[in-house]
């Protein structure tokens, strides 16, 4: 699997200030597998209507956007000279695209890009770490793995912590939970840290009918809940060993999922968290799903969603004529 990382993307929101924490945790990964880096920047030009647009010279608007893309172009080489890319092979896109998570998603693809790197800024104290409607869509559309860089800490000889569901909720395929587990070891060999497992599940709930208004939840019997409970266990040890995490090393909850997770991921001081994007068919289309919304934002560590294989971006191509590639 840590062959299989050969091309990633680093998607560039910003390009005032170098992202310095993604641009070296890229060039951890980059030199760790010995892959290639592309910083991309897209850069939106609104095409204007009106009838100040329609009183501009011809080739006013072409003009301004071949200077928004010089001025990319520009910042991209100079973040590619960064010193913790030093020693790595790193190129440089700019293109006339928009909106910027499809923008993305189609230059992954035609790059063929094994992994894409974005951040995600503080935005105040309320809202520190809450992701934005880029964030989402980038992380619903691409079709290969997305890291979202959260935190400064190194990868190097820390825990991964792989979130997986061994009941496969919300139609998700049945390979995936052994996808996120063989990703979480590709991480780990590469930076010989530890692979640990999570999953969380709520109590049995039974509904009771009433005869004169509607059923009413009740838990469920002790010895039911015991029995569940067992379920869940074997199921989960089962993946764990499949994937070589030792018994000490896999966190079985009851609760919140998204609060276990946080917690396990803080009491661990879990550097990766890599969790799976599932499937509604119903919709065809890919979701996260809100208990797993709720624990993207709370994480404070970065986290690495995963697609099911197989998995078809619904983003469509489009042509533009702007853009230029360049070397470091």
């Amino acid at each position: 699997m840590a062959n299989s990382i050969r091309r990633i993307l680093v998607a560039i929101r910003d390009l005032h200030h170098p992202p310095r924490t993604e641009l070296r945790k890229a060039a951890e990964i980059a030199r760790a597998a010995n892959a290639t880096l592309e910083l991309f920047h897209a850069v939106d030009i609104p095409v204007r209507s009106d009838r100040a647009a329609a009183a501009l010279p011809a080739g006013t608007v072409g003009k301004l956007a071949m200077t928004k893309l010089r001025t990319a172009e520009q910042r991209l080489r100079q973040f590619s000279r960064v010193a913790c890319l030093r020693g790595v092979e790193v190129t440089q896109y700019a293109n006339a695209d928009y909106p910027a998570h499809e923008a993305v998603v189609r230059r992954a693809e035609r790059i063929h890009a094994d992994l894409v790197i974005a951040g995600t800024r503080p935005r105040g104290f309320v809202e520190r770490l809450l992701l934005r409607n880029t964030d989402w869509e980038l992380i619903r559309q691409c079709p290969c793995p997305v890291l979202l860089v959260k935190s400064t800490r190194s990868y190097a000889g820390s825990v991964v912590l792989a979130a997986v569901d061994p009941f496969h909720s919300h139609a998700k395929p049945a390979d995936l939970d052994a996808r996120l587990l063989d990703i979480g070891n590709t991480v780990v060999q590469l930076f010989k840290g530890s692979l640990h497992g999570f999953h969380a599940y709520t109590p049995l709930i039974e509904l009771v009918p009433l005869p004169t208004a509607m059923a009413i939840p009740a838990i469920a019997p002790p010895e039911a809940e015991q029995a569940h409970a067992e379920l869940v266990a074997n199921e989960l040890a089962r993946l764990a060993k499949s994937a070589g995490v030792s018994p000490r090393a896999r966190h079985l909850h009851m609760g919140v999922i998204a609060s276990e997770l946080c917690n396990v991921a803080r009491s661990t001081r879990a550097s990766l968290v890599v969790m799976g994007a599932v499937s509604r068919s119903t919709l065809r289309r890919i979701f996260i799903g809100s208990t797993a919304e709720s624990a993207l934002d709370k994480l404070n560590c970065d986290v690495l969603v995963v697609k099911p294989r197989g998995f078809r971006s619904a983003v469509g191509t489009r042509v533009f004529s702007g853009g230029s590639r360049k070397a470091a």
